[in-house]
């Protein structure tokens, strides 16, 4: 990217690992944004933790474009900040969705991102969606987005970086025991995939926290508390196009790899995933209490 003749690859963003309650978080939310504004002007972009807004109760979905995105987007443009305010649901038709906007600096809501992997079986009511979402920020780069669940699937971070990401943001929202797992699956994502991932969730009440941001060489840039803190970065994407042209270190090239393989993969493919192997794995519900062993 050139400005005045010069390459920019500097990405300033700011992910905010907040407190947040079961419901009713905007004003904390709008106070945040705005005392992170102050403190890293350099900043281009915010991200939010998933449901950061309202939480998990599906009672809480709007429409699509409903109160909670429009008063999103008059904080970016007064803040001159875009933002991923995380996700909240949305209701399209007779489908609930759990999505996150990607709002630009002047207000604009850019892209619509919808979970495609909501948490079976817990993650109930919520239709799946089936678009991945990526955007360009003028004078940086292409951005990506996934939402907790998704990365545990690598065929969702593949396709991003087939689709040109640089940097994916990924708002999560775990309390529970798979945490570390999770920072695992994050840093992994970044090493095959060749770039910046950015994994931020909650803390407080409905999380655990743990954010962290790792490279494009699978190298951990910083790994968060379980508390609140709110982490800004400058992410040089050249690092990204560097490592992807020659490899970490001089290392692997996965994704030109990747590109230039003959092998195709069939059974990824919808109508071949079910094979004898998985359809004998039985029905995806919750894990019943365990009768008593004889």
């Amino acid at each position: 990217m050139l400005r005045d003749g010069v390459e920019m690859s500097l990405f300033g963003v700011a992910a905010l690992q907040l407190e947040l309650a079961g419901a009713g978080n905007m004003p904390a939310i709008d106070a945040e944004l705005r005392a992170m504004r102050r403190r890293f002007p350099w900043v281009r972009l915010a991200v939010l933790p998933e449901l950061a807004p309202h939480g998990v109760d599906i009672a809480a979905a709007e429409e699509e474009g409903g109160p909670t995105e429009r008063q999103f987007a008059a904080l970016a443009r007064e803040l001159d900040l875009w933002l991923v305010p995380g996700s909240f649901f949305q209701r399209r038709g007779d489908d609930i969705f759990n999505a996150t906007p990607i709002i630009d600096n002047r207000g604009e809501v850019v892209a619509r991102y919808a979970k495609m992997f909501p948490f079976q079986p817990y993650e109930v009511g919520v239709t799946p969606g089936r678009e991945p979402v990526t955007f360009d920020i003028p004078g940086i780069g292409r951005i990506g987005i996934l939402n907790c669940y998704d990365m545990w699937f690598p065929e969702t971070a593949r396709t991003l970086a087939l689709m040109g990401a640089e940097v994916i943001l990924h708002p999560s929202l775990t309390n529970t025991i798979d945490r570390e797992v999770e920072m695992t699956i994050a840093r992994a994502n970044a090493a095959m995939q060749q770039f910046f991932f950015l994994d931020i969730n909650a803390a407080g009440q409905i999380g655990n926290g743990r954010s962290g941001a790792y490279g494009p060489g699978g190298t951990i840039i910083y790994q968060a508390g379980g508390a609140h803190e709110v982490l800004a970065f400058e992410f040089d994407l050249a690092e990204v196009r560097r490592v992807r042209e020659r490899g970490w270190h001089g290392l692997g090239q996965t994704l030109k790899s990747f590109r230039d393989s003959e092998v195709d993969f069939p059974l990824l493919s919808n109508g071949n995933r079910h094979t004898p192997a998985m359809n004998a794995l039985g029905t995806l519900k919750k894990p019943e209490l365990n009768s008593p062993q004889d």
